[in-house]
């Protein structure tokens, strides 16, 4: 019998469960049971929750809008898990962050896009990794080192998941969780709503919005009110030829920088207002390059103006006393020596805990005392009458160099003059949208440049606004592979297949 010759073909591959679909349903029955059990406006809470959760497991870049609301907001209810000081933010980050890598899973491939600012954050990383070495408390340098952890996994994912399209629901939302800011700080100026501590000469009342403390939530505001800023003078000038309805949002970018700079304005933080006269001057000269000396002569006839009037004591008292004592820190006054009143204390308490951080750093030179250990060693240095510890030296150059040595600062630095090229190099793209997010973005970095002189804005996850500015750089503006050098230029980014490595 003749022998036929037949074609084997593969046996199909039996298709595998996407790797969420299991938590989904399990998710899903155990908030069917807690409804059932729950009051019925934690019951509604719940299933609002429930239903944000399933669409970032579905869609996963929805959870970086979902991580810009809820960072300015979430320390206000904290959620401890374990004993560990987790809320919605850290919540929905490692949401996102899970239903990325599951998505990359199911799919078989996890694409790490090559982001400019992967290396300098891993610099930082290592830098206070090594400064947790001799460290005298590491209960206090993790959560430190976690910090920026996140800061580096939501740059990552903010650059794979985002594209232009999507980017306008990100913008959307850091711009409403700002405004939102803003007219939470406007209700407490306005109202006197908040601690006697926050009461100035005047009766002008402090804003803090939900940071409970002024200087930060003014360092927040300055921090996305250049977006606004420079997103508005866009539409104004471009957005009639490129958008639909260019009358609507042109109106709802205008209020939203006018609202985020009035919030701004009430913190009464004169670090937040210094910071923002000069984020002002970055956005306008990068929109108006040509009328760069008309910019810069109209700042200095501003400023020249704000001192006759203070010195004619035609200025509210409230102002011209917050805006006379930032003088004092250019004399860098003796604290051993200067005699405290109501007016400089807050000078001279900053002061001191600069002079601290230099101490720690000059016996600390390479490694620093350890990463978020700067109120655990402060009793050792600091200067006579300022024995209570703030946290941190209120200013995060000196707090670099004192907790993680000379290592971390020159991580720091790298990792920041970095992220200033870059938005730099986004804010001269032809593109006229790109550019005024790089200006918006170079405005916010210039802005935290200024105000990290006189505190630590990384706290209360700022950090995390900061990572999702930095991603929006790479989605706008991103950086194209060398070409010349090699025959076959790489890829933008790198591909891994989890179920077949090669």
């Amino acid at each position: 019998m003749p022998m036929t010759s037949q074609r084997l073909l593969p046996a199909p591959r039996a298709k595998l469960l996407p790797p969420v679909a299991p938590l989904i349903l399990a998710a899903l029955l155990g908030v069917v049971l807690l409804v059932v059990l729950l009051p019925p406006m934690a019951s509604g809470l719940l299933l609002v929750a429930a239903g944000l959760a399933l669409a970032v497991l579905i869609r996963p870049w929805l959870g970086l809008p979902l991580v810009a609301l809820l960072a300015p907001f979430a320390a206000l209810q904290p959620l401890p898990l374990g004993g560990l000081p987790v809320d919605g933010a850290d919540l929905a980050l490692a949401l996102t962050l899970a239903a990325w890598l599951a998505q990359g899973v199911a799919q078989r491939r996890i694409v790490l896009p090559r982001a400019p600012l992967v290396w300098p954050l891993l610099a930082l990383l290592a830098s206070l990794g090594l400064s947790l070495l001799a460290a005298p408390s590491y209960r206090e340098g993790l959560p430190e080192l976690l910090k920026w952890l996140q800061v580096l996994a939501l740059y990552l994912a903010t650059a794979a998941l985002l594209t232009r399209r999507r980017a306008r629901w990100l913008i959307a939302a850091l711009l409403a969780a700002g405004a939102a800011q803003a007219l939470l700080g406007l209700h407490q100026f306005l109202t006197q709503t908040g601690p006697e501590a926050f009461l100035l000469p005047g009766g002008f009342m402090r804003a803090y919005g939900a940071f409970r403390q002024p200087n930060p939530y003014g360092g927040y505001l300055g921090l996305v009110a250049p977006l606004a800023v420079s997103l508005a003078l866009w539409a104004w000038r471009e957005g009639l030829h490129t958008v639909r309805r260019p009358a609507a949002l042109r109106l709802a970018l205008t209020a939203a920088a006018g609202l985020i700079s009035m919030g701004l304005l009430v913190s009464w933080s004169r670090g937040a207002w210094l910071a923002f006269g000069v984020a002002l001057a970055v956005v306008l000269l990068a929109h108006a390059r040509r009328a760069a000396p008309a910019v810069l002569a109209g700042a200095l006839v501003a400023a020249l103006a704000l001192g006759l009037m203070g010195a004619a004591e035609l200025l509210p008292a409230a102002v011209a006393g917050r805006l006379g004592a930032l003088q004092e820190y250019v004399g860098l006054i003796d604290v051993a020596r200067t005699e405290v009143t109501d007016a400089n204390f807050a000078v001279v308490e900053r002061i001191a805990h600069w002079q601290a951080a230099l101490a720690m750093w000059r016996d600390h030179l390479w490694l620093g005392v350890g990463a978020g250990n700067y109120a655990v060693v402060y009793g050792q240095y600091n200067l006579p009458r300022w024995y209570e510890a703030l946290g941190h030296a209120h200013n995060v150059y000196l707090n670099f160099a004192a907790e993680a040595g000379l290592l971390g600062l020159l991580a720091y630095g790298w990792l920041w003059l970095a992220a200033l090229w870059q938005a730099l190099r986004c804010a001269v793209q032809r593109d006229r949208l790109a550019a005024a997010v790089g200006a918006g973005v170079l405005g916010g970095l210039a802005a935290a440049s200024v105000h990290n002189f006189f505190d630590n804005l990384w706290v209360q996850h700022i950090y995390l606004t900061l990572a999702l500015l930095l991603g929006l750089l790479t989605t706008f503006c991103p950086v194209k592979p060398s070409q010349g050098r090699t025959k076959h230029p790489p890829e933008s980014n790198i591909t891994y297949d989890p179920i077949n490595p090669q």
